[in-house]
């Protein structure tokens, strides 16, 4: 077992990360409630779709926070603070830059998302509706990717997660009263994570000018020292490696999306709703992907094999454990809880009978959630992206091969997707600690 201290450490980071992110999922299971409480399966599929739709474009890019968190706990641990304020002002110039980018790209974008995700008739003027909203909050979720990671990089998560709670606060009233009170549907939804959104920046903007790390960015920007070249390739191969990861993981994401969408409303919406129950578990267990980026992340900077081995063991020993947890909580009540989430018979029918699958994923999927927080917190970003290949390829076989068996053969090819991804990193996770503490 992990020493007490390291334990003490890791949950200091990884609880409050944990909460955060459970205040995150709830922007998505808010919405998926309050559309579902109109009992229209088309519009609850359209939420489906085009929630999907912003996630494949925009979680391409969460490498602006996994990386952020990654160099400024590097910075922590190498006793650099000049550097964490580089690596704010980097971050956030290349998040700027991206966000031009996707809204002068916006006008092909949408329709060809959609063509991708199979939307038609009734489903398609939905889904477009709401992604023709969401779409502008998109340079400011970007921004926020590198705050929050930031934040987290120097240890402020409880920041972080307050931000979230009084963003989520806002989210759940806005959808209460937009959809259910208001009447405006799939657009209330829309524009509800579109609000929540730019307040969470406003607010995570005044904790960083508090923290004074505003100055220290801005005093970068100026320094020819933060716009060498081998820091600038350092940023651009640790982000393009975790880009390319990143977007092999959105792609499993849509495809799942896009099988539910052939199988019709209703299995999309049933799918929808147990997917938003194992993100809810999959955030959770991010939590422990935090702390291991920063233990990690610090461990390496201060090049300590024996700090990096324990965070190591740490962050695995108690992410199994909560990960055993979650697959308890939904094997007793897991069809139960997706069936809270509409009003129609048959999702609620199709939740039910699909549910078992939802009670595998967070035992499964522990080890690779934990392990992309070592991979990332010491920057082996080239190995992570290599692993996700091979279970990727792995992944599709089992699509094709199980097409025959319907939706379940799509969930058990998503679960084959987690197991892969944990078994490869443990593979190479030795070799890779001797390579880069052999002077330790």
């Amino acid at each position: 077992m992990p020493s007490r201290e390291t334990a003490r450490q890791l949950w200091s980071i990884a609880l409050p990360a944990m909460l955060t992110n459970v205040a995150t999922a709830l922007f998505g299971i808010a919405d998926m409630w309050a559309i579902g409480r109109l009992g229209d399966a088309p519009a609850q599929g359209a939420v489906e779709l085009g929630a999907k739709f912003m996630l494949g474009l925009l979680n391409v890019f969460n490498f602006l926070r996994t990386s952020t968190v990654a160099l400024t706990a590097q910075g922590s641990g190498r006793g650099a603070p000049d550097a964490q304020g580089a690596t704010l002002a980097r971050a956030m110039a290349v998040a700027m830059g991206i966000g031009a980018l996707l809204l002068m790209a916006m006008p092909w974008t949408i329709p060809g998302g959609l063509d991708l995700l199979e939307a038609r008739g009734p489903l398609r003027g939905d889904a477009a509706s709401y992604v023709a909203i969401r779409y502008w909050a998109g340079p400011v979720w970007l921004a926020n990717c590198v705050l929050v990671g930031w934040l987290i990089g120097r240890r402020r998560v409880r920041y972080v997660l307050a931000v979230e709670i009084a963003a989520n606060v806002v989210h759940v009233a806005l959808d209460l009263l937009l959809v259910l009170v208001v009447r405006w549907g799939v657009a209330g939804v829309a524009t509800a994570t579109v609000s929540s959104e730019v307040l969470k920046f406003a607010l995570l903007a005044a904790v960083v000018v508090r923290e004074g790390a505003a100055r220290e960015a801005l005093a970068a920007l100026g320094h020819r020292a933060t716009w060498t070249r081998a820091e600038l390739m350092r940023l651009f191969a640790l982000n393009r490696d975790l880009f390319a990861r990143t977007l092999l993981l959105t792609a499993a994401l849509l495809i799942f999306a896009r099988a539910g969408a052939q199988a019709g409303p209703v299995t999309l919406a049933a799918n929808g709703i147990l997917f938003q129950l194992f993100m809810l578990a999959t955030l959770l267990l991010d939590g422990f992907e935090s702390a291991a980026q920063v233990l990690c992340g610090e461990a390496l900077g201060s090049g300590s094999r024996r700090r990096f081995t324990a965070a190591t063991r740490a962050a695995l020993v108690w992410g199994g454990v909560t990960g055993l947890a979650l697959s308890g909580l939904y094997a007793l009540a897991g069809a139960r809880l997706a069936g809270a989430f509409s009003t129609g018979p048959q999702v609620i029918a199709a939740s039910a009978a699909y549910a078992p699958w939802l009670a595998l994923l967070p035992v499964l999927g522990a080890a690779s959630f934990v392990l992309d927080g070592v991979f990332v917190g010491a920057g082996w970003t080239r190995a992570m992206l290599g692993t996700m290949a091979v279970a990727m390829a792995l992944y599709l076989a089992l699509l094709a091969a199980l097409a025959p068996l319907g939706n379940d053969g799509l969930w058990i090819a998503f679960a084959a997707l987690l197991a892969a991804r944990a078994a490869g990193q443990a593979l190479v996770l030795p070799r890779l600690v001797r390579r880069s503490f052999s002077a330790s």
